[in-house]
């Protein structure tokens, strides 16, 4: 048995991990590299293997970072099963979709320069019609129902909490050669539990090895049981200076957690009344596919959305679909909140609220999630001064503020208490998913706590035998 870290290792995306067994290759998630354009352009084309040797392919969630490539690797060859839950699949037919949307959008920028330079053109890495044929291969399976992928491999998927669909996957191997039976579970993105809408992470027993993320290795989150107050207290703050309070979220799930929350705080008068925006076309039409999903849902919005109440939609909610009326937000004069995809603001519409709002001190710009290191997002809540938006520079005086308490990632105490609460001797750990400092801090305490067996952080492209 073999696993390859082929992406993901040393940085928060691109989730990619190749398992060899029995003379099959199962692919874990295919994620896109979202980073430096270059560099990320480069990663997303090549992969580490061919295609068309892989014989199943295993999608803990539809986050684009774990999913956003299978529409390149169908298109390079591929042609087996794309194993996922049923949300997560309904989430990836809009989600690769916007993605192939996005790549084109910044091929064509990318083009005019490049023409300028006297430069050949790029291809984006895969289209709409890429996207669409890829979800030909999917197969989708329920939580905790068995089912064989390969010889000798049996996939389970079990609850992660993260996202909507999100799912641990659960392998159980045996090596025909040999005999030998192991179980290696890989942790996808671990949720933090008591989710204002997703049940919690479910725990894995009789762990053999474990392939497990470290986003927040060596970073606590802010209390969960205060966030509903901590976020009134910066609206109301911000809403005093009457001007806008733009928040960078991901489509799918953080927007549906703060269209939950401010449902909330709205009906409690807990925040001054002020027009709500969801400026996104993927997270409405994800918020619709949340709606058709119950079996995700924790026992409050299960029995909420059963007693005939929408707990995404409100009064003073509009939800925008159009350019035109996107383009609107732009002369709104009074105060109000706008949450625009994407969290990390490397793409979609938050780029034009923030080109322009982010230059004026009346403004709030407020982040709900991580930023990988060298997006946009990052650099404004680094503290940079003057950000680059569609090539051009501007000043940052709106105020910066983050609230990561609406995290979709399990924290370090939360993430120690997960490994300690799953069973199983657990004799090898790889560490994947985090960036070095947290991967690292993460590690040294669970070799501490966990010496009868080995833990490491993966390096990308190593390959480890077990």
């Amino acid at each position: 048995m073999k696993l390859t870290f082929c992406g993901a290792a040393g940085t928060t995306t691109g989730s990619q991990h190749l398992l060899e067994i029995n003379g099959q290759r199962i692919l874990l998630d295919c994620g896109l590299y979202q980073g430096r354009r270059r560099d990320s352009y480069e990663r997303n084309q090549h992969f580490h293997y061919d295609p068309a040797t892989l014989h199943a392919v295993v999608l803990s969630h539809a986050h684009i970072d774990h999913s956003g490539n299978l529409p390149n690797l169908v298109k390079r060859g591929y042609q087996g099963n794309i194993y996922a839950t049923f949300a997560t699949r309904d989430l990836c037919q809009i989600m690769l979709a916007d993605s192939a949307k996005i790549q084109g959008y910044d091929t064509e920028w990318i083009n005019r320069k490049r023409k300028k330079q006297s430069l050949p053109p790029i291809e984006p890495i895969y289209n709409e019609i890429d996207a669409e044929a890829s979800l030909r291969n999917f197969v989708t399976l329920g939580y905790d129902r068995p089912m064989p992928i390969a010889e000798g491999v049996t996939l389970t998927f079990i609850d992660a909490g993260h996202i909507l669909g999100s799912a641990q996957v659960v392998l159980d191997l045996e090596e025909k050669a040999t005999g030998r039976k192991k179980r290696l579970v890989f942790s996808g993105d671990v949720g933090r539990g008591n989710n204002k809408i997703l049940r919690d992470p479910s725990i894995p027993q009789d762990v053999d090895f474990l392939i497990m993320e470290s986003t927040y290795g060596g970073r606590e989150h802010e209390l969960e049981t205060v966030a509903d107050e901590i976020l009134a207290d910066i609206l109301n703050d911000a809403l005093k200076q009457n001007g806008k309070v733009i928040i960078p979220a991901f489509a799918v799930e953080r927007t549906q957690q703060l269209i939950y929350v401010l449902h909330h705080l709205t009906e409690s008068k807990s925040i001054r009344q002020v027009p709500i925006y969801v400026d996104s076309p993927l997270a409405v039409n994800a918020t619709e596919i949340f709606r058709i999903h119950p079996e995700c849902f924790n026992q409050e919005i299960y029995d909420f959305l059963f007693e005939r109440r929408n707990p995404f939609g409100f009064e003073s909610l509009t939800l925008i679909r159009k350019v035109s009326e996107s383009k609107k937000l732009n002369g709104l004069k009074e105060p109000a909140i706008i949450i625009s995809a994407s969290g990390m603001c490397e793409a979609g519409r938050v780029l034009h609220h923030l080109r322009n709002n982010i230059s004026s001190s009346r403004n709030t710009i407020l982040f709900v999630g991580y930023c990988a290191e060298n997006t946009l997002g990052w650099k404004i809540r680094q503290g940079w001064e003057e950000v680059n938006i569609f090539g051009e520079p501007y000043p940052v005086r709106a105020s910066v503020k983050a609230l990561d308490s609406f995290s979709g990632h399990a924290d370090r105490s939360e993430l120690l208490d997960y490994f300690q609460d799953m069973t199983g001797p657990r004799e090898k750990v790889w560490l994947v998913h985090g960036e070095p400092e947290q991967s690292r801090a993460l590690c040294d305490t669970l070799r501490e706590r966990h010496q009868t067996g080995e833990v490491s952080v993966a390096r990308w492209r190593e390959t480890v035998e077990f």
